[in-house]
């Protein structure tokens, strides 16, 4: 009787054993995804855009990564972006920026005050690097996919762009021809089309 007694206590003790094993793994996987969690939201991958220009059709524009688009036209197509930016509103050496964590880049808050045909736009940027805007002399126009990557699916203040940039610039030139026009970024309506003639600046920077 006792030596049962003594396997009983050894098989209870080994219940307990196996109980308390299970909760720490438990533990430690909650608190091993928490981690995971934490570190993903603090060191978000970032989304590299094309940030050399290229001459592009309808059906390339309209195969631009991370782009959702809700209806076609011959000229472009209407859609947002389905980056989750995070933006940083910063002044620099008296230029206001943002910065754009989630795909490295750095835009002018606002833009150009009138809007221009390209050309023009071209020598507004180049005037730019000159005066060193923000301490910087590398500004440029941006491609499609990084002027639309502005584009948000919902319009604040009547455009479909974060209330962090200026509200003005309602359509920005990008620097990707097609054919003898060129692609461009249509804010208060939610598109990018190619058939305009006149339009903002927004200029760009790549982050190091």
């Amino acid at each position: 009787m006792k030596v049962l007694a003594i396997l009983n206590r050894l098989t209870q003790r080994q219940k307990n054993m196996k109980k308390q094993l299970l909760y720490i793994l438990i533990i430690s996987f909650v608190l091993l995804s928490a981690l995971t969690i934490q570190s993903a939201e603090e060191n978000p991958q970032r989304v590299n855009l094309r940030s050399s220009y290229r001459n592009l059709s309808v059906s390339e524009a309209e195969s631009m990564p991370e782009i959702y688009i809700r209806k076609f036209d011959e000229w472009g197509f209407y859609g947002h972006s389905t980056i989750i930016h995070n933006y940083e509103k910063k002044s620099i050496k008296g230029g206001n920026v943002v910065i754009d964590h989630a795909t490295g880049l750095m835009w002018l808050q606002s833009g150009s005050k009138e809007y221009m045909q390209w050309n023009a736009a071209n020598g507004w940027v180049r005037k730019l690097n000159t005066l060193k805007y923000a301490g910087y002399s590398d500004w440029r126009l941006p491609t499609i996919e990084e002027a639309a990557s502005l584009l948000e699916p919902g319009k604040t203040n009547a455009l479909h762009i974060d209330p962090i940039f200026d509200q003005e610039q309602w359509g920005i030139w990008s620097g990707d021809k097609h054919g003898s026009n060129t692609w461009s970024v249509y804010f208060s309506l939610g598109n990018v089309r190619w058939r305009y003639k006149n339009r903002y600046v927004r200029p760009v920077r790549s982050l190091n």
